[in-house]
């Protein structure tokens, strides 16, 4: 597995911030020494640059509540933390995931009722539907099994998309352009190439629907936006479903795969969702805050003068919030480096805090929460097929996660 230097030094001066996880299980650490050093420590980038690091949970949710701090990856103080630098601003990338204030809150507001506990519930039993088959094609192949390609990976895809109206048939084609996009080491050249490619794809599906709105996402918000404003905004669509189909498929099938191996090696904690499926939702919470898996989605820069934790952050400086770090903060969570599935805090932020808060995180702890009592009521004998220090964790990805994950059982 790979392992974690100590921070290096940069020419300017400050720490080299760790990227890679040591241990799937722990922070780097790094991230307790810069929260011993302070809530808000300079730290220098892979280009060369540097940033400030908001290491404590509270310092962290005050960022994310704070106007002043810009979401837009485009602004040239944000920071960056892929091999291929900065994005480029190109067709249909006004996103959700990019805007700031007025332009994100009305964006929102669009879109925000196709997420509501009420329409979730709505899609429960077909949730459960997907699950079972799936493991019931597990049950009937061959041991051990591969529970990404299997179950992991499968089941959001297949939500994601029957949500959007995707067809499912394309999933090989989105899939593996959305691990490009999300490999910290590939070259600009090869993102450009994913991105221009799934734009295109989506463009084409976005145009079908207009012609013919369906009754799914995408032809829903069709129709509500030509009665609201005359006519469809294709480009904003098309930005939609790129940010909705990649976030609602990655983001889930890693937590799947992860939650499964913390449970696996934490019996004790698994045999309290066994012995009462009641608590399975707080036990997804707590997985949730453990592995932090889209710690940098709360990195931003700074549009104006801020003072945080005591520290004066200039305009154009680039922030990390770094969620992971906060959510393993002593001061808000006891034993905070300790998987306890009946401590009850819901105040991590794992899906990130404030106005750009997930969007779909209710859809992703109703999967979650039917997968795994799913799972380990109908293969209780559930195990591990590898030791936890051969399995390929995705150390190299801006969503960390496993590549695979045998088992059996």
């Amino acid at each position: 597995m790979t392992e974690v230097a100590e921070p290096t030094t940069t020419a300017t001066g400050e720490e080299a911030f760790p990227l890679v996880r040591s241990c799937p299980f722990a922070p780097p650490p790094a991230y307790e020494k810069l929260r011993e050093a302070g809530p808000v420590q300079r730290v220098g980038l892979p280009d060369g640059s540097d940033a400030w690091a908001i290491t404590r949970l509270e310092e962290v949710r005050e960022m994310l509540t704070d106007p002043r701090f810009s979401s837009n990856r485009f602004n040239p103080g944000f920071p960056v933390l892929t091999k291929g630098g900065r994005p480029q601003r190109r067709r249909f990338t006004a996103s959700l995931i990019n805007m700031d204030p007025p332009e994100h809150g009305a964006a929102r507001r669009e879109v925000v009722g196709e997420f509501t506990v009420k329409r979730m519930k709505a899609l429960q039993p077909r949730i459960q539907q997907i699950v079972d088959e799936h493991i019931d094609a597990i049950l009937a192949g061959p041991k051990p099994a591969d529970l990404v390609s299997a179950l992991s990976l499968p089941v959001p895809s297949l939500v994601i998309c029957e949500q959007l109206g995707v067809p499912y048939a394309d999933h090989d084609f989105f899939q593996s352009r959305s691990s490009t996009l999300l490999n910290r080491e590939v070259t600009q050249e090869a993102r450009i190439l994913a991105v221009e490619e799934m734009q295109g794809y989506l463009d084409e599906l976005v145009t079908a629907k207009e012609a013919d709105p369906t009754d799914d996402l995408l032809g829903r918000q069709i129709l509500k936006q030509r009665e609201e404003h005359g006519d469809a905004d294709h480009d904003s669509l098309v930005s939609l479903a790129f940010l909705l189909l990649l976030a609602g498929h990655e983001t889930t099938a890693n937590m799947i795969s992860l939650g499964t191996v913390a449970l696996l090696e934490n019996p004790d904690q698994l045999e309290i969702i066994k012995n009462d499926p009641g608590k399975t939702l707080d036990a997804v919470e707590e997985l949730l805050r453990y592995f932090t898996i889209a710690e940098f989605a709360t990195s931003r820069v700074a549009t104006e003068d801020v003072e945080i934790g005591g520290q004066l952050i200039r305009a154009g400086e680039g922030v990390l919030g770094l969620s992971y770090s906060g959510n393993r903060d002593e001061a808000a969570f006891e034993d905070a480096d300790k998987l306890d599935l009946e401590r009850g805090a819901r105040h991590h932020v794992a899906f990130g805090f404030g106005p750009h808060q997930c969007l779909g995180q209710n859809l992703a702890r109703m999967e979650l929460q039917i997968v795994f009592d799913t799972l380990f009521r109908r293969i209780p004998e559930l195990k591990l097929a590898a030791p936890v220090d051969q399995l390929p964790f995705k150390h190299d990805a801006q969503i960390f996660g496993l590549y695979c994950l045998p088992v059996t059982w």
